[in-house]
């Protein structure tokens, strides 16, 4: 009996090893259980390391004030507006990427992934100039109150001048992720992330010979690390021994390639673009309850969400490329089978956090702050989004394998007409004219979300996905 739960402890150990290096790339053969690990195992950490990014920031920000909270809140509604194009390019890149390493045609994807890259040079000048332009203009339309605005500008300012760290960061991972090596996407998040978590204190707080920047500290040391996680991806792309690589011819642009790119990716944008200005217009219904300390434990307990939904991001993703490669290699059921196997294991990771919420959300609020009433928004926000949890796993792996066969259509209409048609309303008609405040935006995310997974469900039985062409 020992002898074999040894040996069972040191395959899985060793299968996390593998997962870890990085050593396998082409998923379209052998188990389906073991291809969804290795892959998983380097994305889900790659998101909650993403996630961090958030979570560091904040609790140190909270160290300064309820002013300098919103500020960084509400500049990160901002952002996922940049976040949206990012990852909208990124479903673009991981499909191409994908279908042509399932084709083993490696120098093509290469120099797609040269392609987007040029994209995102382009378009995060044009957000540079709007952001260090109108940043007072910026949080004025989000609800900042005036004493925010004015001692807290300068934050979004960094963060927008600076989003072209943001983009490549992004974007060179949906490189990796599409050909297989998400061991590379991971550690550049690993090393973006150590960085900012070691200037966090130093820039915010102005520990030893670093100035005391306050807010606008969370911005530096958070550009400073994902600017060297980028030289760390590209590195690799111009240098290293993986399987796709860049070169300098291929920079010339290539229109063929960049139609498709947008082809693609326009569906992806659109959808998050689409949920993202939900999420503007949820908050903007938050920050008119015209208390900071509201908005601040609503943003918190989103941050506490966003550590829990990335790492489902990261299986999400997992499902993106096996769904790309399968596809790629003439293997349509085995792209399938991928699918439900993976939004089943996701959906007994979220089961087990909505858990979790109920159980300790209090204290989980807790390590951020003891203000009473930012504790108890948070925690009440908690619960409420839990609930929802189990048809999150669905809808965001269901999503998610749409867009790694290249359908990103489907999943855009169905965001529009779920967050704009249901959510916002359902949020703004319970909030304001049913006066439930905050609770009415809680509610109605999680009916929202929930009727996105079955509607989700029902589109992928159907099985037009498996004959897009890429």
């Amino acid at each position: 009996m020992s002898s074999t739960n040894t040996t069972r402890k040191l395959s899985f150990f060793q299968l996390f090893r593998q997962a870890i290096k990085g050593d396998i790339k082409d998923f379209t053969t052998g188990s389906i259980d073991k291809a969804i690990f290795l892959l998983a195992v380097p994305m889900v950490m790659e998101m909650a390391l993403e996630s961090l990014f958030a979570i560091v920031d904040i609790y140190f920000v909270n160290k300064v004030g309820a002013h300098a909270v919103a500020t960084v809140i509400l500049t990160e509604s901002v952002l996922t507006i940049l976040y949206s194009v990012a990852w909208g390019l990124s479903m673009g890149v991981t499909a191409m990427v994908a279908r042509r390493a399932g084709e083993k045609k490696f120098e093509a994807a290469g120099e797609i992934a040269s392609q987007a890259i040029l994209i995102c040079l382009v378009f995060s000048v044009i957000i540079s100039v709007i952001g260090i332009a109108f940043p007072k203009e910026l949080l004025g339309f989000m609800g900042a109150e005036r004493e925010a605005i004015e001692s807290g500008y300068h934050y979004p300012q960094i963060m927008l001048g600076t989003n072209m760290v943001i983009m490549l960061l992004f974007v060179n991972n949906a490189v990796f992720r599409g050909a297989g090596d998400a061991a590379i996407a991971m550690r550049a998040l690993w090393i973006a992330n150590i960085i900012n978590i070691i200037l966090d204190p130093l820039f915010i707080l102005g520990i030893g010979p670093f100035p005391k920047l306050g807010v606008n500290g969370a911005g530096v040391a958070t550009s400073i690390g994902r600017g060297i996680g980028v030289l760390y991806q590209l590195y690799f792309l111009f240098k290293g021994n993986g399987l796709v690589k860049i070169y300098a011819k291929h920079f010339k642009a290539n229109w063929n390639i960049i139609r498709q790119l947008f082809k693609i990716s326009a569906g992806g944008m659109g959808q998050f673009i689409i949920g993202s200005c939900s999420w503007i217009f949820l908050n903007k219904i938050i920050a008119e309850s015209g208390d900071s300390r509201i908005v601040d434990g609503y943003g918190t307990a989103i941050r506490i969400c966003i550590f829990t939904l990335l790492p489902a991001w990261g299986m999400a993703n997992a499902a993106a490329t096996l769904v790309g490669q399968n596809l790629g290699a003439g293997l349509p059921d085995r792209a399938e089978k991928s699918v439900w196997r993976t939004a089943f294991i996701t959906s007994l990771f979220f089961v087990l956090v909505g858990i979790l919420f109920f159980l300790v959300g209090e204290n989980m609020m807790q390590f951020f702050t003891k203000d009473a009433l930012v504790v108890s928004t948070g925690k009440q926000c908690l619960r409420f989004l839990s609930v929802g949890y189990l048809f999150f796993a669905y809808g965001m792996v269901i999503s998610q394998a749409f867009n790694g066969a290249g359908d990103t259509m489907t999943p855009t209409i169905l965001n529009l007409f779920i967050f704009w048609g249901i959510q916002i309303p359902v949020a703004y008609l319970l909030a304001k004219y049913w006066h439930w405040g905050p609770t009415g935006v809680y509610v109605a995310i999680s009916f929202a979300e929930s009727i996105l997974a079955v509607v989700a469900i029902l589109l992928f039985k159907r099985g037009k996905w498996k004959k897009i062409k890429v």
